[in-house]
């Protein structure tokens, strides 16, 4: 087993999931391209160019810039690393503008026909989202940098040995 995980880089288990994902990918692909390829074809193209020629500097861009204004303050106690906070809810709903930006931002003329509903309401639903998101990662930090601070403050009140303490 440690020789696997030397050669592989992680467990069985792992390699397994993905070998399944890729599998579960490739039929996907088959599937679609069998019924439009050129569509397909040329979605996934625009994709990747959207993704490696803006989408890739802009969001780097944000998290240099969220990490360097943030960088230069001093903790004033225990810290949690607090990037991911940001970047998890950022994602997600980047990820929810991503798939929905047509009825998002009012451009599907053919979806109110086939969902039955008007196309005022996708806004203000991705806005509650993204506000639940990013409500939730702040909670969630909170919780964690309190544990935190409670497991900084039981090192502290300890006293330090050689100074009148028992081993």
């Amino acid at each position: 087993m440690a020789r696997f995980v030397r050669w592989y880089g992680s467990g069985p288990l792992h390699l397994l999931v993905l070998i399944a994902s890729f599998a579960l990918t490739g039929y996907a692909m088959v599937r679609l391209f069998v019924v439009q390829p050129w569509e397909v074809a040329i979605w996934f193209l625009g994709a990747a160019i959207l993704h490696d020629l803006i989408l890739l500097p802009l969001y780097s861009l944000a998290d240099l810039s969220a990490l360097s204004v943030l960088r230069h303050r001093a903790p004033a106690g225990p810290t949690v690393p607090w990037i991911n906070y940001l970047r998890v809810p950022a994602f997600l709903s980047g990820l929810l503008l991503l798939v929905w930006f047509p009825l998002v931002l009012r451009l599907a003329v053919p979806y109110p026909g086939d969902t039955g509903l008007s196309d005022n309401v996708y806004l203000g639903r991705w806005l509650a989202i993204t506000a639940v998101l990013f409500a939730a990662s702040a909670a969630v930090f909170a919780v964690r940098l309190r544990g935190a601070r409670r497991a900084g403050r039981g090192d502290e009140s300890r006293p330090a040995a050689g100074h009148g303490a028992a081993p």
